[in-house]
């Protein structure tokens, strides 16, 4: 039998630093997302960030939640809550971080007679601290609690004509109701140079130009290359939009200090624009397909805030694609698809 298990980020249990310390220290000591070896890592984690971090960003998730709980949390239940009326196998949701486990999603499966899982990842560019993490997970409770299950892996889907079509119609509507701008940001979330070159294959990646993309589409070093993907579906969706060269920019979003990280850097970078006349922009984030702690504090209030004190007019961002009714048509429409295959086969 066959069923679909959907991951995103995840989230503390509530925005008090009781519970974002111990999601921060599950998150922050993943060898995916910060890769030394243990030791250093413990000590980077358990010794530094966490002894201010937790209430930092406590503060932070206190200006975004929701009555119902993590905006998250909320929005990923409601997208699978819809996925799953449409869809003919059943879907579990799970998380990578916090509570809502990858381990408990999957006993959800089995407990419906589900041996043949389609692993799906909500992140539409491949990076080692997003996709690699889930997959490396999900394979290490399947051979420990589930060995009679066989996983699918659903790729990157940054190129995806149907994914491409949805980004692009909602960052149109947006920019339909908010009139004439002098600029869209393409804000990606940042990693560290080094992620990129870890998981290239071909060893090819050598330096990263601003602006420029480091690898040709399509080729095997661009395969696991997150910047590239972030390139390439900016290129996509402009393309869909008609945008003008000097209308839109490509910026990468939240870095740690000591570390080369893909630039240029969003903060920076929009800081910078009022001073070079650009006074209203738009900012859409493509690296989450659900809002979150990086799209609505980050962005939507630290962004517009350090946007308008620099000189900035007016400040526009674009909500993620969360349980938009046409996003979730193609995301069941790719699970039949996979469903279908398996079926014939």
């Amino acid at each position: 039998m066959k069923g679909v298990l959907l991951v995103n980020l995840g989230s503390p249990k509530s925005p008090e630093p009781k519970d974002v310390k111990p999601y921060l220290d599950e998150f922050l000591m993943d060898k995916y997302v910060i890769d030394v070896p243990y030791l250093l890592r413990a000590f980077l984690v358990r010794g530094i960030i966490l002894r201010k971090r937790p209430e930092e960003s406590a503060h932070a998730y206190k200006k975004i939640w929701w009555k119902e709980g993590s905006p998250l949390m909320v929005l990923s239940e409601r997208m699978h809550k819809k996925v799953q009326a449409k869809a003919t196998v059943p879907v579990a949701l799970a998380m990578r971080y916090g509570e809502m486990t990858i381990e408990k999603g999957l006993q959800e499966l089995h407990e419906q007679g589900v041996t043949d899982v389609l692993l799906f990842p909500l992140y539409p560019q491949y990076a080692m601290a997003s996709t690699l993490t889930i997959l490396v997970l999900a394979e290490e409770i399947r051979k420990k609690k589930f060995p009679h299950m066989k996983f699918t892996d659903v790729p990157a889907f940054y190129n995806k004509p149907d994914y491409i079509k949805n980004l692009a119609d909602s960052i149109k509507k947006s920019l339909d109701d908010y009139g004439d701008y002098d600029q869209l940001v393409f804000s990606y979330h940042g990693i560290p140079e080094r992620h990129i070159r870890k998981t290239d294959k071909t060893k090819s990646h050598k330096k990263f130009t601003t602006n420029v993309m480091c690898c040709q589409p399509g080729t095997p070093a661009a395969e696991f290359c997150y910047r590239t993907h972030c390139y390439e579906t900016t290129r996509l969706v402009v393309e869909q939009l008609n945008l003008p060269k000097d209308k839109y920019c490509v910026t990468f979003q939240s870095r740690l200090a000591g570390d080369k990280w893909l630039e240029p850097y969003t903060d920076v970078e929009i800081n910078n624009m009022p001073a070079k006349g650009i006074k209203k922009i738009a900012v859409v984030t493509p690296a989450f397909v659900t809002d979150c702690l990086e799209t609505l504090e980050e962005i939507a209030m630290r962004a517009n805030e350090d946007f308008v004190e620099n000189g900035g007019k007016e400040f526009l961002a674009i909500p993620c694609l969360n349980d938009d009714d046409n996003w979730v048509e193609t995301v069941s429409n790719w699970i039949e698809d996979w469903a279908s295959e398996k079926a014939a086969v």
